[in-house]
């Protein structure tokens, strides 16, 4: 029996259609990489790349600004100054910086949103801290320089008492916040950021020394006043700005005193009759005299103050001082 030859292969005509995958290059080709070449560098990538990177640092130099560094930037004030379609594309840069402890986030006295910018510095200190400590933080920054009690901390965190003695140890460690007392209240502890000088509210200013009320520094400086009364424009009088001049030449105070804390120390001496104001000068600032010394009551006789007729008469005194009838005597001794 004889084998039947193979079919003839058909011949494709001019207007048939061929194949697409047929032409599709293959895995690993030179079509291939230039395709991939091809979107690699796509020029709408790097262009909305930079955009990014643009909103980001036109949202970081906003907190340059003094007004936003001291009270931070509202989210309202962030979506009237970005707009609506801006502000959405914000919104991953605000948790990306977040997330890496370059932002807080708090609420202010209206119960607004608030932003602020953390340093570098401080930022890398938190690596490793949860957000209970982030928020322990927050509130301790918000006490300011007047600092916060663990009790209130406690309260506003809503955390246990044991989590937040380990959250202040740390911080401590990591010098981010300091532990500080009150001449108020010494058995108690506050807390504030560690950079910032405590109130005098809570050190009681130069008045106190190691949480002690330091009289004898004190006396020195009223002695000290008294004298520059006494010698100083020939005992004319002097000005509060003149003891201050006077007092910082000399160097009698181991701290520095301003205007206010000087003026304190001449209330005290006006308050024990040991300094007066005289007048005033040009500038309109009062002038402060040592206190003359006058005759007291006791010094005369009841009848010295009658007059022949039986009725009250006026008492002039050694250094002039002119006490009228049925005026009480009040003046400086």
């Amino acid at each position: 029996m004889s084998a039947k030859p193979l079919p003839a292969p058909r011949k494709r005509s001019a207007g048939a259609k061929t194949n697409p995958l047929s032409k599709r290059p293959r895995v690993g080709s030179a079509s291939s990489s230039q395709t991939k070449r091809r979107i690699k560098d796509d020029p709408g990538s790097s262009t909305s790349d930079q955009g990014v990177s643009g909103l980001k640092a036109e949202f970081v130099d906003m907190f340059t600004n003094e007004i936003f560094t001291s009270k931070g930037i509202t989210n309202a004030l962030l979506k009237q100054h970005f707009g609506d379609k801006r502000y959405l594309q914000l919104v991953p840069i605000i948790n990306d910086l977040t997330r890496s402890g370059r932002l807080s986030m708090g609420k202010n006295a209206n119960n607004e949103l608030v932003f602020s910018l953390v340093s570098n510095q401080i930022a890398a200190k938190f690596v490793g801290l949860d957000a209970s400590a982030r928020l322990v933080y927050q509130v301790i920054e918000a006490a300011g320089s007047v600092g916060i009690w663990t009790k209130e901390i406690r309260q506003k965190c809503n955390i246990l008492q044991q989590k937040l003695t380990k959250i202040l140890k740390t911080m401590e460690s990591r010098q981010m916040v300091k532990p500080v007392k009150s001449v108020s209240a010494k058995t108690k502890i506050l807390y504030m950021l560690y950079d910032l000088k405590p109130a005098k509210e809570i050190t009681g200013g130069p008045w106190f020394t190691e949480m002690e009320f330091d009289s004898e520094f004190i006396n020195d400086l009223r002695t000290f006043i008294i004298l520059c009364t006494k010698k100083m424009n020939g005992g004319r009088g002097v000005t509060l700005a003149q003891i201050s001049d006077k007092m910082s030449q000399a160097k009698v105070s181991r701290v520095e005193l301003n205007m206010d804390e000087v003026q304190q120390l001449l209330q005290t001496l006006a308050f024990d009759y040991r300094i007066e104001q005289t007048s005033v000068n040009s500038n309109g600032e009062a002038v402060f005299i040592s206190s003359r010394r006058v005759t007291t009551m006791c010094d005369f006789r009841w009848w010295d103050a009658l007059s022949p007729d039986f009725h009250l008469r006026d008492i002039k005194f050694e250094d002039g001082v002119v006490l009228k009838a049925h005026e009480p005597h009040h003046h400086t001794a």
